[in-house]
């Protein structure tokens, strides 16, 4: 710091380059996925469903309308007739700047089976302004999604002026990089999400001002900063389904219910829309890779995909196929039969002592995870929920107490996580077994109901907030009920939201616009 402080600073070499960027290729099935959760959130099944809708028709104007292709390729063919009419278009309501020369034709990836064209509109006809009263929102933005994608695909590039910094002070040099955007091309239309993973440093910084070469520089502040190698961030349903298809596991077909045979079975929980392993994830695939070792290599489902192709072409013989599979398979089963471990008698022991008797607590594995329990069972029954620490330690989580009783036999209400996340027991547990989901105090609007709003958690990992009177009230929100009335329109609760810029408190009466922001 102290040799910059006294450095000069001097802008030592200006570069200025007009730099193009080309559009995306149309969607194929990953692509759409993977864009749909970018810029909408959409999980892969909901995108596959809404697709399935959109390719099967929807009554547009009085009649059944096909509006995209089919939505499971991996082809980024384009038939010359849409090609056309798409060239068409763009000369029509953009102007002949933005028309490249010739068609854009985009090579489709090595191994793909080409059986169908890219996703795209099935007609030039149908713009999305046109068939917008016809859809409900989330059949619209993907259609729309669809559309722009598959006409900026056919568009010029969009053109931006660089321009780079050399900065040398001392024996030291720094850069400064920036771009202008000089002409949009397809940017005019349609720019592809990005997966928000952390940055390298290098994107380039807005415009830069104004300098000549050789100019002298007044070094305003001086900011250090260290910085240290990160992991890699866990996997969004985007980052996923490119790992799969980077790695040649599963088809267009099978991305979808790949990562929702994921959450269903409990193998993953969504934090923060990212999967995290459960106990159970992480103990099935320790116990599959351990005593199946082959088959739970990723070259060789990569591999078996690829000989499975080569028998719908007819390159390969099914019968030998299954032969050489199998036979090591089938030994493998055996010795799995004979040699895998039984979790559930599985038993680790640990330095913390049952308050209840004195014995010490061990680990063992339960229909919702690891949990402490008493080495004294069945005599004694005590249970605890625990968590890992940093350095490999095991920390007892106590319950979030209520200040409320347990109906049942009178002892203190806590609040623990589960399986299905957070739920209100008694201390007495396993003696009393008394639960209820945990209350918000907020009464459910619903005319005629006397329930209250309680917490809830999805299939898929996400809190939710519904009536405890369920099934006979079918009330529910998304986002977290507060009991206070809002002070423009009487309704008598908000709701909290936390986002990516802080927390938001809003009425969720439709047509008031009463809201608080906050950190």
């Amino acid at each position: 710091r102290q040799r910059l402080e006294g450095a000069s600073f001097r802008l030592a070499k200006v570069e200025r380059k007009e730099k193009r960027r080309g559009p995306a290729p149309p969607f194929i099935t990953s692509t759409l996925q993977r864009e749909a959760f970018r810029k909408f959130r959409f999980s892969a099944r909901k995108t596959m469903t809404l697709a399935q809708r959109l390719y099967e028709g929807v009554d547009v104007e009085g009649q059944p309308v096909g509006l995209i292709t089919y939505m499971r390729t991996d082809s980024t063919r384009l038939s010359d007739d849409a090609v056309a009419a798409c060239r068409d278009h763009i000369r029509n309501a953009y102007g002949p700047e933005y028309l490249p020369a010739k068609p854009v034709v985009y090579k489709t990836k090595k191994g793909a089976q080409d059986a169908h064209e890219a996703i795209r509109p099935t007609s030039m006809e149908y713009t999305p302004e046109r068939v917008r009263r016809f859809l409900d929102d989330d059949l619209f933005r993907l259609y729309k999604l669809v559309w722009d994608r598959f006409v900026a695909c056919q568009m010029v590039p969009a053109v931006f002026d660089e321009t780079v910094f050399t900065i040398e002070a001392g024996p030291y040099e720094f850069r400064a990089s920036g771009e202008v955007l000089k002409f949009p091309g397809f940017m005019a239309v349609y720019v592809e999400g990005t997966d928000d993973e952390p940055s390298n440093g290098q994107a380039p910084e807005g415009k830069l001002p104004p300098l000549a070469e050789g100019e002298t520089l007044a070094c305003r502040t001086i900011d250090l900063q260290q910085k240290f190698t990160q992991p890699p961030p866990r996997f969004t349903e985007s980052t996923l389904v490119k790992e799969l298809e980077d790695k040649g596991i599963g088809r267009p077909s099978t991305y979808a219910q790949i990562l929702s045979t994921l959450r269903d079975r409990g193998y993953v929980e969504m934090k923060d829309r990212r999967f995290v392993p459960t106990d159970l994830g992480i103990l099935v695939n320790d116990l599959l890779v351990a005593n199946f070792p082959q088959v739970m290599d990723v070259g060789f489902t990569a591999q078996m995909e690829a000989e499975l192709d080569h028998v719908e072409e007819g390159k390969r013989d099914w019968r030998e196929l299954l032969k050489n599979f199998y036979a090591p398979f089938a030994h493998s089963l055996e010795r799995a039969r004979e040699q895998m471990e039984d979790v559930k008698r599985r038993e680790e022991p640990t330095d913390i002592a049952c308050e209840r008797c004195g014995k010490p607590m061990v680990i063992r594995w339960g229909r919702n995870g690891f949990f402490l329990a008493c080495s004294g069972y069945p005599e004694c029954r005590n249970t605890k929920e625990f968590e890992r620490t940093a350095d490999g330690g095991i920390r007892v989580i106590e319950g979030e107490p209520t200040g409320e009783s347990c109906p049942e036999c009178g002892a203190d209400l806590v609040i623990r996580r589960g399986r299905f996340g957070r739920f209100v027991s008694c201390t007495k547990y396993p003696d009393c077994k008394y639960t209820s989901p945990v209350g918000t105090g907020v009464p459910c609007p619903q005319e005629g109901c006397d329930g209250e709003l309680v917490e809830k958690q999805s299939k898929r990992g996400r809190t939710f907030y519904s009536c405890n009177r369920y099934p006979a009230c079918t009330y529910a929100l998304w986002d977290r009920p507060i009991p206070r009335e809002c002070p423009d329109c009487g309704h008598p609760f908000l709701v909290e939201k936390t986002g990516k810029g802080g927390i938001t408190v809003r009425c969720p009466r439709k047509g008031c616009g009463y809201r608080e922001t906050g950190d």
